[in-house]
């Protein structure tokens, strides 16, 4: 290998990325990495070709060539010194591999997707892309830095395997779906495989979310129905690919606004929370725009999110056997295809409404309606923390417009096929009707909506 111009900093930087490799491969008695492949040639788009756009599933292995399975070196290589590393790609089809030589053969590396599980090598011969993809990334960024060192030329330091044809049994390390439905089958001393896109651990008598799911990046489908799961970590909101979360039958009390305010908002297709002790949910919960089946189904819910009708994708409803007195005014907003409210304590429409309206208006609530009607962006880096929470509950008139603390409240009944397709009956009576809860930013509102509310 060439001497370094840099001198002792070359040095010291490789000697860096071997005390991080060991680090990290300790206890590894080979360096693999199990992912997806795909092997691009740079010279298709030259032929007017396009690649598949897809990866398979494969085992990459860092091996020390024997002088029989060496290749010939590239023009201008050197020929001769210690037997270099390469970089073997297994396969179901192709066991035996296909194999690249590393050093000085690397013509840039792509690593801004790592954290993801993803990451490109750019070889110089043969002219190709390795893109990489469903990778643990922990173990995707100690495979890199090997193959970084075998690049340089460096000595990794770290064993690695003699070429061997990879075994079918390599291969069941990419399941993609586990079902696991008692405590005797519920692994306590291995990782769940990290390829994971469905899994479900029901009745395994979880008294809180297992942290190793949270590193399953690729998770798509998590049920997680039938324990005894009391609050949920944050940290859920880092899955993000996952669409449908099951934590029915649980002990939760509450969803916490930072899962409303996470990833979640542009994943989360459907969430079942049926079978818990939720009071009530954040008003944030409306920020999960994405969804389209939610369960609330026996819970203690007092009341919806008013800002409901912004749930916009929701094609299923069901929250019967709740405690629910009346719907919020946006609930007219939605469009269902199916709604179940069967079992909640509805309460009969009052006659008279309640009045809070202040002349003239505080410069409070001044404040706040000019701030939402013209849609000035706030938080809590800008104004007091107890403001932002004042403006996120604002109401919202009949005309569109938004009040804090003064408006009018008026109560009516709407008959629930307004908003869905089929609805399952409020009552043993056969009723299909429930009552709403308007608000009205002043008396002129109230007064021209005021045969709406008789």
């Amino acid at each position: 290998m060439l001497e370094d111009p840099g001198g002792g900093a070359a040095r010291r930087e490789g000697d860096s990325f071997k005390a991080e490799l060991w680090s990290s491969c300790r206890g590894w008695r080979k360096m693999k990495l199990h992912c997806e492949v795909e092997v691009v040639s740079r010279h298709l788009p030259a032929l007017g070709m396009r690649n598949r756009g897809k990866g398979t599933r494969a085992v990459l292995s860092l091996c020390q060539q024997t002088p029989g399975s060496r290749p010939q070196p590239r023009a201008g290589g050197e020929r001769g010194g210690p037997l270099p590393t390469c970089l073997v790609i297994c396969t179901l089809r192709d066991k035996r591999g296909t194999r690249y030589e590393l050093k000085e053969n690397i013509e840039q590396f792509f690593t801004k997707f790592m954290d993801e599980g993803k990451a490109t090598v750019r070889l110089k011969e043969p002219p190709v892309d390795i893109c990489l993809s469903k990778a643990n990334s922990s173990s995707l960024k100690s495979f890199l830095s090997a193959v970084r060192l075998a690049h340089r030329g460096c000595n990794i330091e770290v064993p690695l395997s003699t070429f061997t044809p990879v075994k079918t049994s390599e291969f069941e390390k990419f399941k993609t779906k586990m079902v696991i439905t008692s405590k005797k089958d519920y692994p306590l001393s291995k990782n769940f495989p990290y390829s994971l896109e469905h899994l479900q651990t029901s009745y395994c008598g979880l008294v809180r979310v297992d942290m190793r799911m949270l590193c399953l990046k690729n998770l798509r489908k998590l049920d997680l129905s039938h324990n005894h799961i009391k609050k949920l970590p944050a940290t859920i909101g880092d899955l993000i690919h996952l669409q449908e979360l099951n934590l029915s039958d649980n002990h939760l009390e509450s969803f916490s606004v930072a899962l409303c305010q996470s990833t979640l908002q542009r994943s989360l297709r459907s969430l079942d929370l049926s079978k818990n002790k939720i009071k009530a949910l954040p008003v944030q919960f409306c920020q999960l725009r994405e969804l389209t089946d939610l369960k609330l189904d026996d819970n203690e819910l007092i009341r919806f999110p008013f800002k409901m009708g912004q749930l916009t994708n929701l094609r299923f409803l069901s929250a019967a056997r709740n405690k629910l007195p009346f719907l919020p005014s946006e609930f007219q907003n939605l469009s269902l295809e199916y709604l179940d409210l069967f079992g909640n304590t509805f309460e009969q429409p009052k006659a008279l409404p309640v009045i809070m309206l202040q002349t003239p208006l505080t410069l409070l609530e001044s404040s706040a309606r000019a701030m939402l009607y013209n849609r000035i962006p706030y938080g809590s880096h800008i104004i007091p923390f107890h403001l932002c929470q004042d403006l996120d509950t604002a109401k919202t008139c009949v005309c569109g417009r938004f009040c804090l603390s003064c408006f009018i409240q008026g109560t009516t009944t709407m008959n629930l096929h307004s908003v869905a397709h089929t609805v399952v009956l409020v009552d043993n009576m056969g009723g299909t009707e429930a009552p709403i809860i308007s608000y009205f930013c002043s008396l002129a509102c109230y007064v021209n909506s005021c045969d709406m509310l008789k």
